[in-house]
C-alpha cells in the first residue's frame, strides 16, 4: 500500500521576475554583478572560443556544470517537445481520464492559461516543490552533474534542488513510497549514453508548466547521450499508460554546452513572498489595478 512520508518543509527564496517587478521589491544583494559578463561574485565569466574544437567525450562520464546557453529551457508553454501552443500535433495522446484530470488544472500558462492571481500550480499556490520530470521540463537552467562510483548526482539551479540516480545495479522499487523526485536507477547502454528510469513520483505533481496529469504509475526515461567533451544531449520519453495512449517524448535532444569548473551558478529559488508581491503588482486584472 503506498504512503506518503510527510515532513514539514520551509520553502526559500528568490524567482526571477520582471525587471519592473525587482525595480521595486528587491533590494542589491552582494556579491553580485555589477556589469554583463561578470559571474555572481563579481568575477568576469571567459566564454570558450568559438573557433575551439571539442575533443572526444570521456567514457562512462557525464560530469561537469552544464549550461543550456540559451532560454529554450524555461519551456513555459509545457514541454520542450510538446508545448501548448494550439498545434494538434503538440497535443499529447491523452486517455479519457487524462483529460479529465487536465481539466482539473489551471496553469497561468499554454492555451488554457488564467490569470496568475487564479492558477492552481501547485508550486505557485502551495509552495510545493516542482518534482520530477518537471524539474527537467519547466527552467531548466544551469547543472552541475556529480559522479561516483555507485550513483549519479544533479543539482538543479531553479530550486536549489538535487536528484541522486542509483548506478550500482540495484533494481527499481515494486512498490515504492511516493517521493517528489521519485526513485531513480541509471546504466550505460554504450559508452557515452546513460539511461535513467525513474518511478514512484508523487502524482500531486505536474508534469510540466501547462499542467499536464500523470499518475503513480508515471515511468520516467531520461537519456543522456554526451556527443563530445563539450555536449550533452537529454532526452526524457513520459509513459504512463493511465494518462496518454502511449509513450511520447518530452523533451527531445536538449542540448547542455560544458562550463569551466569555476563557473557560479546562480542561486534562483521561488520565493511564495515575491509571487505574491508579483500577483498585487502585475496578476490582477486591469479592472482591479484600475479600482486601487
Amino acid at each position: 500500500m503506498r504512503k506518503h512520508f510527510v515532513v514539514p518543509v520551509f520553502v526559500l527564496a528568490a524567482l526571477i521576475f520582471s525587471p519592473s517587478v525587482h525595480s521595486q521589491t528587491a533590494k542589491p544583494r552582494s556579491p553580485a554583478p555589477t556589469e554583463p559578463g561578470l559571474d555572481g561574485w563579481g568575477s568576469p565569466i571567459t566564454p570558450p572560443a568559438k573557433d575551439r574544437k571539442s575533443a572526444p567525450a570521456p567514457r562512462h562520464d557525464i560530469s561537469g556544470i552544464w549550461d543550456a546557453g540559451d532560454t529554450s529551457g524555461i519551456q513555459p508553454l509545457g514541454a520542450g517537445a510538446f508545448p501548448d501552443d494550439g498545434k494538434p500535433d503538440h497535443q499529447p495522446p491523452y486517455t479519457a481520464l487524462g483529460l479529465e484530470m487536465l481539466k482539473l488544472t489551471k496553469p497561468s500558462n499554454g492555451t488554457r492559461s488564467v490569470l496568475p492571481g487564479e492558477n492552481n500550480d501547485p508550486v505557485f499556490t502551495y509552495g510545493d516543490p516542482q518534482g520530477f520530470p518537471r524539474e527537467d521540463l519547466y527552467e531548466l537552467r544551469s547543472t552541475q552533474v556529480l559522479q561516483r562510483p555507485e550513483n549519479v548526482v544533479i543539482l538543479y539551479q531553479f530550486a536549489k534542488v538535487w536528484r541522486v540516480i542509483w548506478t550500482d545495479g540495484r533494481e527499481l522499487p515494486k512498490d515504492p513510497e511516493p517521493r517528489w523526485y521519485g526513485y531513480s536507477v541509471g546504466k550505460w547502454v554504450d559508452d557515452y549514453t546513460l539511461v535513467v528510469t525513474t518511478v514512484g513520483t508523487d502524482e500531486r505533481t505536474w508534469l510540466d508548466r501547462a499542467g499536464r496529469p500523470h499518475s503513480a504509475d508515471l515511468r520516467v526515461e531520461e537519456r543522456f547521450h554526451r556527443t563530445d567533451r563539450d555536449h550533452l544531449e537529454l532526452t526524457v520519453t513520459i509513459d504512463d499508460p493511465k494518462m496518454y495512449t502511449k509513450p511520447w517524448v518530452a523533451l527531445d535532444k536538449f542540448v547542455f554546452d560544458l562550463q569551466p569548473s569555476s563557473f557560479d551558478v546562480r542561486e534562483m529559488i521561488w520565493s511564495p513572498s515575491e509571487y505574491n508581491e508579483y500577483n498585487k503588482l502585475m496578476g490582477n486584472t486591469a479592472g482591479d489595478r484600475d479600482s486601487h
